[in-house]
């Protein structure tokens, strides 16, 4: 595969120092460009790759005339989408004209209800990518959307369950939390973390579709493994509400992750005072930030510590999984999926912190199964449309080992009394 990642922050970097990692088992990645704005950047990521591959190249992501010339020089014939999905629409149509493969870490954007907010659902998450799926399908090129670990892997988790593991599915619910000490708040992006904990919470029942809810709503206390332990979760919007349910035959997906109270807060807080707006600009007069004219948005992104800079000393586990309810041989059964990843050990191995690395492994495992065949569906698609086993096994070979809990149910019963009497003969 001759690849471009487009964006050389957090998550493209991680996705390169994964294939490069992986040695002969990243061989499949024949050439990798690593495009960014900010050329210098892209140049120290391949700096200290130190692998021919590995090419750095300019790009401005806002610019369709622009992607498509790098697709068309560097001749790429596949792109990782790894920047703000503020910038997708643009990215994915230029792979579209370009007639290339395209993947992402996180769907275009929802438009909220302007009338009912917290109660309809109006433009969501990925309709503009899923509208063009005849089309990508017709031109015989793949889109792959919601791809990195939530949604992406989160996603393969929910597929695995159903195919494997469960005779019917009721409940499909994503579950995010960490005990993260001593970094910041904003996971691996600003932009997006205020994108996804301030917009309307989507969730979807059988027979009523998908419908919104009050923000942080409905909060629970999770057990995560791993030690992280209990942890209090809240409703979010995320994609893989959006795309569960268009494959996998069941009657209810949520998603909950777990934001601090605090950071709640805080996040109202800056909406408040308008500081949250991605529409209206602002003149920021002589401040070096680029554009003089910007959002308020993307003024936070530029004066909060960078995410991936605050969590160099930041120390806990992150747990990302999919908690499955249902029924397996006449029992009722309670499953959770997950992948636990430490922020220290990631920065060692990696140089980025473990939400991002966490994010990155999905999208490299995917491409791989791309280039070999193995996922060969034409159109546009979430990770949960292809089958699971093949993702599932490569994550111990990229060192990122998924883990399976029988949660609290008959079925459990039976598998706890069954240990002991096999113990016994």
């Amino acid at each position: 595969m001759k690849l471009l990642i487009v964006g050389a922050g957090g998550v493209g970097t991680s996705a390169a120092q994964i294939i490069k990692r992986a040695g002969k088992e990243g061989a499949w990645a024949e050439k990798v460009v690593i495009a960014d704005y900010d050329l210098g950047r892209a140049m120290e990521v391949t700096k200290q790759l130190d692998d021919p591959r590995f090419i750095p190249s300019e790009i401005d992501a806002r610019s369709p005339a622009y992607l498509k010339m790098v697709i068309e020089k560097r001749e790429v014939d596949f792109v990782m989408n790894a920047v703000e999905p503020a910038f997708n629409e643009t990215i994915f149509e230029a792979c579209f004209e370009r007639g290339v493969g395209y993947l992402d870490c996180a769907m275009t954007l929802s438009v909220p209800d302007e009338k009912d907010p917290y109660h309809k659902a109006n433009v969501k998450l990925g309709d503009y990518q899923f509208a063009r799926h005849e089309q990508w399908a017709e031109k015989g090129i793949t889109a792959i959307v919601g791809s990195g670990v939530e949604p992406g892997m989160a996603d393969v988790f929910a597929r695995y369950a159903a195919d494997r593991l469960f005779d019917t599915v009721d409940e499909i619910n994503v579950r995010d939390g960490d005990n993260y000490t001593g970094g910041g708040d904003f996971g691996f992006s600003v932009w997006t973390t205020i994108e996804e904990c301030l917009n309307p919470p989507v969730i979807w029942e059988k027979g009523k579709g998908w419908f919104t809810t009050d923000r942080f709503s409905e909060p629970e206390i999770f057990h995560f493994p791993g030690g992280i332990g209990d942890v209090e979760v809240v409703n979010v919007e995320h994609e893989e509400v959006l795309l569960v349910p268009r494959v996998i035959d069941c009657n209810r997906v949520t998603f909950k992750y777990g934001v601090p109270a605090e950071f709640r807060q805080l996040l109202l807080n800056l909406e408040s005072v308008g500081m949250t707006d991605a529409k209206r600009k602002i003149t920021v007069g002589e401040v070096s930030v680029g554009e003089r004219q910007i959002t308020p948005r993307d003024f936070l992104v530029r004066v909060v510590p960078s995410p991936i800079e605050s969590s160099v000393n930041m120390v806990g586990k992150g747990c990302a999984g999919t908690w499955v309810t249902g029924t397996k041989d006449g029992k009722r059964r309670s499953v959770y999926l997950y992948q636990v990843a430490d922020n220290q050990t990631c920065l060692k191995k990696y140089g980025t912190n473990s939400v991002v690395a966490q994010t990155a492994v999905g999208p490299v495992i995917m491409l791989e199964l791309i280039d070999k065949g193995i996922w060969n569906l034409k159109g546009v698609h979430g990770p949960e449309s292809f089958p699971p086993e093949p993702f599932v096994e490569r994550l111990a070979k990229y060192e990122f080992p998924a883990g399976l809990l029988e949660m609290d149910s008959d079925y459990a019963d039976m598998l706890n009394k069954k240990a002991l009497s096999d113990l016994l003969e």
